[in-house]
């Protein structure tokens, strides 16, 4: 379904590229670090790897789906941030038609628009809210733990709207939550709201593949089932020897690249516009996982950087050729998306046209990635290419897989754990102490008792 060409990361075809003694030397490492993340998945920690086999939530989306289809809904709104949005974006972004908000309902085969709300800046939230029509909208508010500050301030402002113009909450809303606890479960039980589950050990940025992505991807056709299919079928496919394993070689050449090349910077440079979303979930993913401080005090992680192709070959690539060489790039390209553009063949006296005629808008860009792989590695620049083989759900859930996993493979590289985010959580106790909300009023007191901004250095 997919292949990962890593030649240009290697001392053979790149001036600095990591030696074969380096790959030789760290299978073992990476086998014993196989080894420890199917140990987790068997003693039931990573629920990730679980979710492709989880019949019953494809099930229960598509009966939504069919539900709000009955219903007349022409729009689903998400509210989330982070991994509860990011992934949604992506899926919708890569395997619906192109502006699929702006079509027409025909041209929907009379599915919703999707629409995330992935921050709280109050113009974009009022701007969206004053053009829907509510009483044709579905809400999904997305929080694992029911209590994430943007989410449920995005909750309390739709909810006030829906009570304001009459609208019954359970006929508007449906919340991906925990199964058992939080906020969202307690009120959906108590106001028989639909609630589905997110898995307890299914981590918010390795949940696409849960209700969180699925249930939005349902809502507009898209084939969930194949998804978690393609996932499976990547999943099924990796063992302990890296070479033999995608996700694996992925996992432990950028390792290698960072810790012993000094290839600090991961860039992902999607060569398709429907693919752009993935970067920025990869790079919520990559970072956010693994920048840790471990426990001997030393700080660890690459930096991950979004681009895409071609667009970025007139911006980012000049850094990338040109300044300082502490990068690898990855690019992720569709060996077949089933549509193409033919360039016609006009003003042949013009040489700086003349040579187009006749390609391919396809052809253009996959020669422009070869061009660009190739002339990085001429000046020493590491970079692989994964290519899909086609563009569809099974496709994307396995892309999905491999990338999750290759992030659970990493975290043991580097000895992080990669499922927890402390980094993140200083600064959300901070603003729960400063709104004042309850048990937090030593973290009010200690965000006061930080350096303050210094009028006098302003300007």
């Amino acid at each position: 379904m997919l292949s990962l060409d890593y030649t240009f990361m290697t001392e053979g075809a790149v001036a600095g590229g990591i030696p074969d003694t380096a790959l030789d030397a760290a299978a073992r490492r990476f086998a014993l670090g196989h080894a420890a993340v199917m140990s987790r998945w068997k003693s039931g920690e990573l629920g990730f790897l679980d979710l492709p086999d989880d019949e019953q939530q494809v099930a229960h989306c598509n009966e939504l789906a069919r539900w709000a289809t009955d219903r007349g809904v022409r729009d689903v709104v998400v509210l989330g941030i982070g991994g509860s949005a990011l992934g949604p974006i992506a899926l919708r972004n890569s395997l619906l038609p192109s502006s699929w908000n702006m079509l027409s309902a025909a041209n929907r085969n009379g599915r919703p628009r999707l629409h995330v709300l992935d921050n709280v800046d109050p113009t974009t939230v009022t701007s969206l809210l004053e053009r829907l029509e509510l009483g044709a909208t579905l809400f999904i508010v997305t929080s694992k733990s029911g209590g994430t500050a943007e989410t449920m301030a995005q909750y309390l402002v739709v909810r006030d709207r829906l009570d304001a113009g009459g609208r019954p909450a359970r006929e508007h809303l449906v919340f991906v939550t925990d199964p058992e606890q939080g906020a969202l479960r307690r009120i959906a039980g108590a106001e028989k709201i639909t609630a589905l589950a997110v898995p307890p050990n299914v981590g918010g940025r390795f949940s696409v593949l849960s209700p969180v992505g699925l249930l939005p991807a349902a809502l507009t056709g898209i084939d969930v089932a194949a998804l978690l299919r393609g996932a499976k079928q990547l999943r099924d496919r990796c063992d302990a020897d890296w070479a033999q394993n995608p996700a694996g070689a992925f996992a432990l050449l950028q390792w290698l690249a960072d810790t012993h090349c000094g290839r600090h910077g991961h860039v992902f440079m999607p060569y398709a516009d429907a693919l752009r979303e993935w970067a920025a979930w990869f790079v919520q993913l990559w970072a956010e996982s693994l920048g840790k401080r471990r426990n001997d005090g030393t700080h660890v992680g690459p930096t991950p950087i979004a681009a895409l192709g071609a667009t970025d070959q007139h911006s980012q690539v000049q850094l990338f050729m040109e300044g300082p060489n502490d990068k690898t790039v990855t690019f992720l390209t569709v060996a077949e998306d089933g549509h193409d553009l033919t360039i016609p063949a006009r003003h042949a006296d013009i040489p700086d046209l003349a040579y187009l005629g006749g390609h391919t808008l396809g052809e253009l860009l996959s020669i422009e990635q070869k061009a660009t792989s190739g002339a990085l590695a001429s000046r020493g620049r590491m970079n692989m290419t994964l290519t899909l083989d086609a563009l569809d759900a099974a496709h994307v859930g396995a892309l999905i897989m491999l990338l999750e996993l290759a992030t659970a493979y990493a975290g043991e590289l580097y000895g992080v754990n990669a499922f927890d985010q402390p980094g993140v959580e200083l600064g959300k106790r901070f603003t729960y102490g400063m709104f004042g909300r309850k048990g937090f009023e030593k973290d009010m007191v200690a965000f006061k008792a930080l350096p303050q901004s210094d009028p006098k250095r302003r300007v």
